[in-house]
């Protein structure tokens, strides 16, 4: 017996909904958090129109850009700017000291600042301001943090215990009796625990960013050439393997998807409400599937995908392939991981060598 999904409210999508309980076992129902209203800045509108029309960026990043933009816009309005053409460099430099002050850190100035150049270049090109005064302007440096990852070791453990781990509990309330019936009497075989293996399995596998998973639709995957179509930022295409784990483990969640699924949903990853799951529920599914299996730390999507890249890396030691294998367009975003790989032989260099050893 098919599950009918629930009739979703006008403008909510995947499990967040305005309920405040989730049924036991289900997925949690998270609050959608709260998007800008759309400026009234016609210059600004323009901007974001471009950015989605022609840019083809994603609504998370035209809500930074947008977010970004109006907090500089409100802030040049209580300076008596009134115009963006009459912004100058001095004035925005102000900005940034105002907000560093603030505690603001540097990685979040540069954001701003790379929106802010990015507007102007627009302004110029639309032939609405004579100069961009965020050219050349640098944002306060902070330290470089290096993305965690976690030993392949640790990893593959925690991956294999799903063999012998039970679902999580209740994991099947929120489905009616017939479909409790309809799936395999053994406990880790219930949807929600398939789905959820599925997608680590995938992650990890694949490199993918959360984005990217979400994305995902049924007919992108190609099980007999074991390779994945993925649409990254800018909406590029790329083609990435799948490992024979993670094609295992997505084949025995497509069995029992149909429990779940709407009637066509084209999303591989569906939420109890049968359509495309919700990325703040990833996450909170992630988080509760390692902490079910004692994992040391948290475990969340980006920390898959740098340990896919570390790991990689490690073995083949080819950047440039790893570059392509995440999506990334300039090769410089990728040459972190080689700092992690250096971290891992200066401490074996340092426990091994005899002369690194301190003298006791």
């Amino acid at each position: 017996m098919r599950r009918t999904a629930n009739k979703s409210v006008p403008g909510v999508d995947g499990d967040c909904g305005l309920d405040s309980v989730a049924p036991k076992g289900s997925d949690p129902i998270l609050p959608i958090p709260p998007i800008p209203e759309a400026s009234p800045d016609p210059l600004l509108q323009g901007f974001l129109a471009h950015l989605s029309d022609e840019r083809r960026l994603s609504p998370h990043t035209l809500s930074s850009y947008q977010r970004d933009l109006q907090r500089i816009s409100g802030w040049r309005l209580e300076q008596g700017i009134q115009d963006w053409s009459d912004l100058r460099d001095d004035a925005i430099r102000r900005y940034i000291a105002s907000r560093h002050r603030k505690g603001i850190g540097g990685r979040s100035l540069a954001r701003e600042l790379s929106a802010l150049r990015t507007f102007f270049d627009f302004l110029l090109r639309e032939h609405l301001v004579s100069h961009n005064p965020a050219r050349g302007l640098r944002a306060p440096k902070s330290a470089r943090r290096l993305p965690g990852s976690l030993d392949a070791d640790t990893l593959s453990a925690l991956l294999d215990s799903h063999n012998s781990a039970g679902a999580c509990p209740g994991a099947s309330a929120d489905l009616g009796q017939d479909d409790g019936a309809a799936a395999a009497t053994d406990a880790g075989d219930e949807p929600l625990a398939l789905r959820d293996t599925a997608m680590i399995e995938l992650f990890y596998s694949s490199g993918l960013r959360l984005a990217e998973l979400i994305a995902v639709n049924v007919q992108d995957i190609d099980p007999a050439d074991a390779m994945l179509t993925v649409v990254g930022k800018g909406s590029k295409t790329r083609r990435v393997p799948v490992g024979q784990a993670a094609l295992k483990a997505i084949a025995a969640w497509r069995a029992v998807r149909p429990l779940l699924a709407a009637q066509n949903e084209l999303a591989l990853f569906v939420s109890t409400r049968g359509r495309r799951i919700h990325p703040r529920t990833v996450q909170a599914r992630l988080k509760r599937w390692a902490q079910e299996r004692g994992a040391s730390r948290n475990l969340h999507p980006h920390l898959l995908r740098h340990s896919f890249a570390s790991h990689l890396l490690e073995s083949s030691g080819d950047l440039r392939a790893v570059q392509e294998l995440l999506g990334h367009a300039d090769i410089a975003t990728t040459q972190v991981y080689t700092h992690l790989d250096f971290q891992h032989l200066a401490q074996v260099y340092d426990q091994a060598h005899p002369r690194a050893r301190k003298r006791r």
